[in-house]
């Protein structure tokens, strides 16, 4: 059961609501009227409760759980215990998401700036817009209705925030345009110089970033996750993708829309990606190259190459699957005959 020192549970509902919500099928002659107090997962689960089971994996702990109902694929119902009630669905995690979603909301707060932040004369504030104590606004800065600036942050000058965006406790955005329903978690770092510049033998010389980062419409920005603003061009994050902590896009990057990159992962400058790619954690993807749309990179690979659109690589070098996995039989092979 989530701690309430942390969630605040805005439940009881009826059946029949989170049916609707959730865009799942009450079983047959269920009361649509039963109230659910709260949601668990199948082995902690007691009665007034809701859980779920997509994986058949966990078959046997449906078969014992206490939960009243539980939301369930069609073709998985044999498992559930006599007098339970059944939600159906054909994507029950998702389902079950948004109804925790629904008894675990974000609380309506009432839009205020502390008096310990600080916010220039210059800046644009929105509507109902919360600015945390410590908090940073520098002149021309934007910031949309309803968003919520936490403890710490600096929003460097004319950065604009769009609406109903959440930026963590000590990120920093500078040079930067973000859209709307834009989370951004704690100590991101968004915006500063790109790693770029001349060498020769004298040393180094720095080239000028003059680009920006533009981030669209619900993106996901995981805690110590850095975007290097773009040089010549923008650092682009396309709509929906979500990064994990800890990864690394670096200046004139293109993300397309609906990309997952996860924790540990880092692009190198000026590639393009195109929309549904997902990076594995610890993928290090090199500069210049295109990674077309569906494509798939498993954990720690090394992209040195185009990648084709829906294909799935890994590796290192990064090579298509089923090739790696042809190398890794004939080693295998090599090694029994050498140990006979």
């Amino acid at each position: 059961m989530p701690d309430t020192r942390f969630f605040q549970n805005k439940g009881p509902f009826s059946l029949s609501a989170l049916a609707a919500l959730s865009g799942a099928a009450i079983s047959d002659d269920s009361d649509s009227s039963l109230q659910i107090n709260d949601v668990a997962p199948l082995d902690k689960a007691n009665e007034g409760q809701i859980t779920f089971l997509d994986n058949i994996k966990y078959k046997d702990a449906l078969k014992s759980s206490k939960a009243s109902v539980c939301v369930i694929r069609p073709d998985m119902v044999t498992y559930a215990p006599e007098g339970m009630v059944l939600l159906l669905s054909g994507s029950p995690y998702k389902a079950f998401a948004l109804i925790a979603a629904h008894f675990y909301g974000a609380s309506e707060k009432d839009g205020k700036i502390n008096p310990k932040a600080m916010v220039s004369n210059t800046a644009q504030i929105g509507n109902n817009a919360i600015i945390d104590a410590g908090a940073i606004i520098e002149d021309g800065a934007e910031i949309g209705d309803n968003t919520q600036i936490s403890a710490g942050a600096v929003i460097k000058k004319n950065v604009r925030i769009g609406s109903d965006c959440i930026i963590g406790s000590n990120a920093v955005i500078s040079h930067s345009l973000i859209g709307n329903n834009v989370h951004i978690y704690a100590g991101a770092c968004i915006g500063q110089d790109g790693f770029g510049f001349a060498m020769d033998k004298s040393g180094f010389t720095k080239v000028p970033q003059l680009g920006r980062v533009i981030i669209e419409d619900h993106v996901e920005i995981g805690a110590n996750t850095t975007i290097d603003r773009g040089s010549m061009q923008d650092t682009i994050i396309g709509a929906g993708t979500w990064l994990d902590n800890m990864v690394q896009i670096a200046h004139n990057v293109h993300i397309g829309r609906n990309c997952v990159f996860v924790a540990q992962s880092g692009v190198s400058g000026s590639t393009t990606l195109g929309d549904f790619v997902v990076v594995a954690g610890q993928v290090g993807i090199a500069g210049h190259l295109n990674i077309g749309s569906g494509a798939r990179i498993a954990a720690k690979s090394g992209v040195m190459r185009d990648i084709a659109a829906g294909e799935e690589h890994m590796g290192y070098p990064a090579m298509p699957i089923k090739k790696f996995m042809r190398q890794i039989a004939t080693l295998n092979r090599m090694l029994k005959k050498d140990k006979s």
